[in-house]
């Protein structure tokens, strides 16, 4: 039997099920971040003759830049996701720095809560949610 308070990612934080404003899953999420490695790559590529480092830092500037700007990475925007408060408010400009530098350590990232959100997103109060 399912616990009726927790039934699906984002019930107990307020969020519906499924459409617009639900938790983002997975399969979003990985298309976003492969959309966002690829760019950074491209351009490490282009600048940088394919660094390693370069890559990361492209990658970090990326997330940084456009998360509290057009609420999401464009990875995240062109898969129709946006990062929120857990509260549905904007993250201000502390928020995307501590997330995207727990991002890049990967671990947090790979580690959910029944809400589907990583330890980089709990860790600064944030949700991906589908815009």
């Amino acid at each position: 039997m399912t616990d009726a308070v927790n039934s699906y990612p984002g019930e107990r934080l307020g969020y519906p099920e499924a459409g617009p404003g639900s938790i983002a899953r997975v399969g979003r999420r990985i298309g976003a971040l492969a959309i966002d490695w690829a760019a950074a790559v491209v351009i490490s590529i282009a600048f940088f003759q394919y660094d390693a480092l370069a890559t990361l830092l492209v990658f970090i500037v990326v997330q940084i830049v456009f998360i509290p700007t057009i609420g999401g990475s464009p990875g995240h925007r062109i898969v129709g996701m946006r990062l929120v408060l857990q509260n549905g408010a904007w993250v201000g400009l502390w928020r995307p720095i501590v997330r995207t530098l727990l991002l890049a350590l990967v671990i947090p990232a790979v580690i959910w809560d029944q809400d589907q959100r990583g330890l980089h997103d709990k860790a600064v109060a944030t949700v991906l949610i589908r815009a």
